[in-house]
């Protein structure tokens, strides 16, 4: 990735920061993107890794534009940001559905259309999109979250086609199962170990796990595979 720059949105932990620190291992310039109350842990790592910090929230209007203004040339943009608000559907109000899929989903429509239209994302470029198989397989209690993960399995298919054809530009995602992360520490013990041992490795995956795949897709020689959702769950159970 010598020579390319990419920018990482949610870069600042979990599967954010390992995307970022396999994308600098493999010479990518990069741009770390995560809301403002995350930039002391964004500029630590943008130190850490000789990296342009970025922080921002994903969902402003001007996203785009100030994306554009900090990096006029993108060979990869890599949609890592996303959040949980978890809750039986018949008990979610309506600001947890809408703040999740404007955060998980419309961000990653929004931005990803206007770079492209900007001609800031280069030729041969790259998007990565991070779903999972909650988005696949659905999961109890995250309605708002499976259903934001389901979009974007389905816009990676849909605007794959025409993002190659128009702009050069690959559309691909992958899809993580139970990950290491502090968003998963957060979900209650039981559910915790049933999503560790539901595939067929019998343990959580780690971010590094996400970031590999991530890198390959970010990868020049990834150039003929476009508009495929790719599992790293272990071969878990969950949609098998």
């Amino acid at each position: 990735l010598a020579g390319r720059t990419a920018l990482i949105t949610g870069a600042a932990r979990g599967i954010g920061e390992a995307v970022a620190e396999v994308l600098a291992r493999d010479g990518a310039r990069l741009i770390l993107l995560d809301v403002p109350s995350a930039q002391a842990d964004l500029e630590a790592l943008a130190a850490r890794l000789d990296a342009t910090a970025l922080p921002l929230d994903i969902t402003s209007p001007d996203a785009a534009e100030r994306i554009a203004d900090a990096v006029p040339a993108l060979d990869t943009l890599v949609h890592n940001a996303g959040i949980t608000r978890d809750r039986t559907l018949a008990k979610m109000p309506a600001d947890r559905w809408a703040t999740v899929l404007d955060v998980n989903l419309a961000s990653v429509l929004t931005t990803t259309d206007a770079l492209l239209k900007s001609g800031t994302l280069s030729h041969g470029g790259r998007i990565v999109a991070t779903a999972s198989i909650a988005g696949l397989a659905g999961n109890a209690g995250q309605t708002n979250y499976a259903a934001s993960k389901a979009g974007i399995a389905g816009l990676t298919r849909a605007l794959a086609p025409k993002a190659l054809a128009e702009h050069g530009v690959t559309v691909n995602a992958v899809a993580p199962g139970f990950i290491e992360t502090k968003m998963t520490a957060a979900v209650p013990l039981f559910i915790r170990e049933a999503g560790r041992r539901m595939n067929s490795l019998g343990q959580g995956g780690l971010p590094v796990d996400v970031a590999e795949t991530t890198a390959w897709f970010a990868h020049p020689a990834s150039g003929a595979v476009n508009g495929q959702v790719v599992r790293v769950c272990g071969q878990s159970l969950l949609g098998a």
